[in-house]
């Protein structure tokens, strides 16, 4: 009857965060991504993303083929190889003959101080990302040899070849006087895997007041223009507490307040884009890696509000890594 017109139907509530970056990584990932996002969140199994790993995986025992999306080309470089190694960590495989292999393979491209460059030569000129320049004799660098060696200590695996690469990652870390957001990022991945952990406990101590009295983090997004990127950097990169501290139980995490971290997951929450993807503020390499980049980007933003209680809905489907054990 006229004048009994219906109640206005409430505007449907918007996707939660993971099934928005559902609809984006099945539109836009690489396999891999695909299938890891379907073991953290759908409660898949691991087999498809460790079959899906292995495409990435030499002869040699190294990872390639553009596992990480900067470095291009067939060849195995290490940047890969911690790639390969936060995946496997995830699930919970970072043993066996593989991982002896793997070692192998790491003990070939070492530097003479047994430390990992970050790009070890193409010898038929595959394309590299032009802030990852090979050299022809790169030097050792803690930016690709600490994170490798934290995830293979956290998983108390034995190798030659650790001996020498741990002896090189404390000597940078416990000596770093001037550094950059990305070094510091992999010195406390090293920390938080290294066995000895009232050493770790120290040094992370002492790098988060380098952290902050040289302002290599954002503290407070809103007031992003006070932190300006480091030399070398893009416009827009800058790294942020949760970048750091990418789990509670991380040593960084004591580098900031509650308060702190608190904005810098509020910011990350909020960075979601309305296609479900999130961001990448790195300096573009090519169009092409730009797009890999932000299913991973995706992903790591989504198990770091995991971590911290931010999903709604969103339990854990495998064991978090911790600390050595």
């Amino acid at each position: 009857m006229p004048g009994d017109e219906a109640p206005p139907t409430a505007a449907p509530a918007p996707p939660a965060p993971i099934a928005r970056a559902e609809e984006f990584m099945w539109l836009t990932a690489r396999v891999l991504e695909q299938r890891r996002f379907a073991f953290h969140f759908l409660g898949a199994g691991a087999d498809p993303v460790d079959a899906a790993l292995g495409a990435y995986l030499g002869g040699d025992g190294g990872y390639g083929h553009g596992l990480d999306p900067d470095l291009r080309g067939p060849l195995s470089q290490p940047l890969h190889t911690a790639h390969a190694l936060r995946v496997l960590d995830s699930l919970g495989r970072c043993s066996g003959q593989r991982i002896e292999r793997l070692c192998g393979h790491l003990s070939r491209v070492s530097t003479p101080d047994g430390a990992l460059p970050v790009a070890v030569p193409a010898p038929r000129g595959h394309r590299a990302a032009p802030y990852h320049p090979p050299h022809g004799e790169p030097p050792g660098e803690l930016l690709a040899t600490a994170p490798v060696v934290g995830v293979l200590h956290r998983n108390r695996v034995w190798h030659a070849w650790l001996f020498r690469a741990t002896d090189f990652c404390w000597d940078r870390v416990e000596s770093l006087r001037h550094s950059h957001p990305y070094e510091l990022q992999s010195a406390a991945a090293f920390l938080d895997g290294v066995l000895d952990r009232a050493r770790a406990a120290s040094a992370a101590d002492r790098l988060g007041r380098l952290v902050r009295e040289r302002r290599l983090v954002v503290l407070d997004p809103a007031r992003r223009a006070e932190y300006p990127p480091a030399p070398g950097y893009g416009p827009a990169e800058q790294l942020f507490p949760h970048d750091f501290a990418r789990r509670p139980e991380s040593l960084a995490r004591g580098w900031f307040t509650d308060e702190e971290m608190s904005r810098s997951l509020d910011f990350l929450a909020a960075q979601q884009q309305p296609d479900g993807g999130w961001p990448v503020h790195r300096r573009e390499r090519s169009p092409d890696s730009s797009l890999e980049r932000r299913p991973i980007a995706t992903l790591e933003a989504l198990l770091t509000l995991r971590a911290y209680g931010r999903l709604p809905g969103g339990a854990a489907t495998s064991p978090a890594p911790g600390p050595p054990r």
